[in-house]
Formats: structure tokens, C-alpha cells, sequence
């Protein structure tokens, strides 16, 4: 795989994750045994390894270009850009984000610390499946909080992340054809968060953790987006979703929401009868 040049913000630099011929090395432990890939970066004379499949299936293997940027209006532009010069997967990473955009164009309110990322890639799921992304992006970030942190994440329909019933994040996607670029956004630390608010670290985490809940995510995400929409982790999904059993509202309607569809529908008894919510804001009775 041969990278190329690309024009990127003064404040970015690249990362090309790429196999070489000889640079796939196999660490051993007594507790686990990990396969690595190679990052070559710019500037030059840094090399990150990161583990890039569980050597339990070799058949894991990903592969995708990483942007990181000190600052950026927004990681979904950089990620749209990045992806239409290499046409492969890119993952971009920012230390800040000053223009990020929330779901259905809300404002964005940046955290003291966060995880600012965006994955742009070909989707080969199409039509009703690509509602299904989002809801397997959220899954992916949540375990990758929970492998770094010991918190436990729940999910609010369709995609936003909650520790003990805050929001901690939450995802954007945006779609263009075949190319499907997934935002991820994470309240780190956060040392006065809105009403609404949480993060995942009471104190400032070091540097490295954003980056490996980046790769984190993206290498799940990716695992799943690349088999058969079919198998996508419904049960996974159910079980850490809270809008499951509550009242709910939405712009037209409201109603107890009992099931998820296999489609990753919102399936709501209303006094008219069951109801299948496939998108826009639904809030839980108590929301602000």
C-alpha cells in the first residue's frame, strides 16, 4: 500500500498504518500474545507500533491511514478530505476540536479534555442497513471506554454514551455515496461540566489514553463493518441500552419503549399500538 501527499491543516500531521514485509512482529507473555503493525509517521524518526487484531483470528486484519491534528475545526471535515485523496479507510485524531458539529446541527460544547475522532471508510452496507452504523459505532466506543476506564457505559438510543445517566459522548454520522465517515466525540475530563454532562476520568488522563481509545473503537467498528450487516451486536447493543423500559418522547408521539429492531429500530408502545422509531431526537421521561 503506497500512501500519498496530501494537503492537510498546518497543525496535522500523518500517520500511514500500512503491513511491511518483515515488520509484523509477535510479542509473548504469559498473559497474552499480541500482533503489531507498524506506523510510520511525520515527523520523521518516530515509530508507534499498535496492535492491530486479536491473534486469535488472524482474519481481523485492518488497516487505515491516521491524521493526528493539534487543532481542527472539525475532525469529520479533515476525515472527508483525508478519504478523498486515499480512497482507504482514514481515522483522524484532534487534541481540540473548535467547530464540531453535533447531531441534527447542534452546537458544540468542547469538554477540558476529550476524545475528538472521525473515521471515514467505503461501507459495503447499503440502504436500510447503514441505520444500523451508528448504533454499532456506539457499541464499539463503549467497550473501548470500558477496557481503558473502570466505568461502565450505557447507551441511549440511538447512540449516545452515559455514565451513570450523563452524557460522555456520542456519535455523527454522515454518509456521501459509498463513503460513510463516523464521528466519535468523548467527554474525558471535564473539571465543570453542564448539568447534563459527565466525563470518563475524574482527573486529567495522560496523553496517550485518546489515542488508544481511538484506534480502539476504529479497529472494532471496522471488525464489524466489514462482515454481513446481519451480524451486527444487537444483543450486545440491548444490553447496555437504558431507553429500553422508560417513557419516551418524540416530536410526534410518545409511548413506552420496549424493544430494539433487528434493523436497530426503536420498536414504542403507544396507545395507537407498537410503533417502529428509525430516527430523530427521542428523550426518556425526566430528560431536561
Amino acid at each position: 500500500m503506497r500512501s500519498r501527499a496530501v494537503s492537510l491543516p498546518a497543525s496535522c500531521w500523518r500517520s500511514t498504518a500500512r503491513w511491511l514485509s518483515g515488520a509484523m512482529d509477535s510479542s509473548r507473555s504469559s498473559r497474552s500474545r499480541s500482533i503489531f503493525f507498524s506506523v510510520l509517521t511525520d515527523p520523521p524518526g518516530r515509530i508507534t507500533r499498535y496492535p492491530v487484531f486479536d491473534p486469535s483470528d488472524l482474519s481481523l486484519a485492518t488497516h487505515y491511514d491516521i491524521v493526528r491534528c493539534a487543532e481542527v475545526a472539525s475532525t469529520q471535515d479533515v476525515a472527508n478530505e483525508r478519504f478523498t485523496e486515499t480512497e482507504g479507510p482514514v481515522l483522524v485524531l484532534a487534541s481540540r476540536q473548535v467547530r464540531g458539529r453535533g447531531r441534527q446541527g447542534r452546537a458544540w460544547v468542547e469538554p477540558d479534555r476529550g476524545l475528538f475522532s472521525s473515521l471515514a471508510f467505503t461501507s459495503e452496507w447499503t440502504g436500510a442497513d447503514t441505520t444500523l452504523i451508528p448504533l454499532v459505532a456506539a457499541v464499539a466506543v463503549a467497550d473501548a471506554i470500558e477496557a481503558e476506564a473502570s466505568v461502565v457505559v450505557d447507551l441511549k438510543w440511538p447512540n449516545d454514551l452515559l455514565i451513570d445517566g450523563k452524557k460522555v459522548g456520542g456519535i455523527l454520522v454522515e454518509a456521501a455515496g459509498a463513503r460513510v465517515t463516523v464521528g466519535c466525540g468523548v467527554n474525558l475530563w471535564w473539571a465543570s461540566p453542564p448539568p447534563f454532562a459527565s466525563a470518563v476520568f475524574e482527573e486529567d488522563p495522560e496523553h496517550g489514553v485518546a489515542e488508544r481509545l481511538a484506534t480502539g473503537w476504529a479497529d472494532r467498528f471496522l471488525d464489524i463493518a466489514s462482515g454481513a450487516s446481519s451480524h451486527w451486536p444487537r444483543d450486545a447493543y440491548v444490553s447496555r441500552c437504558v431507553t429500553l423500559g422508560s417513557a419516551v418522547t418524540w416530536d410526534s408521539g410518545s409511548g413506552i419503549a420496549r424493544r430494539i429492531g433487528f434493523d436497530g429500530s426503536l420498536i414504542v408502545d403507544t396507545d395507537e399500538g407498537e410503533i417502529e422509531v428509525r430516527q430523530g431526537d427521542v428523550h426518556l421521561s425526566g430528560d431536561g
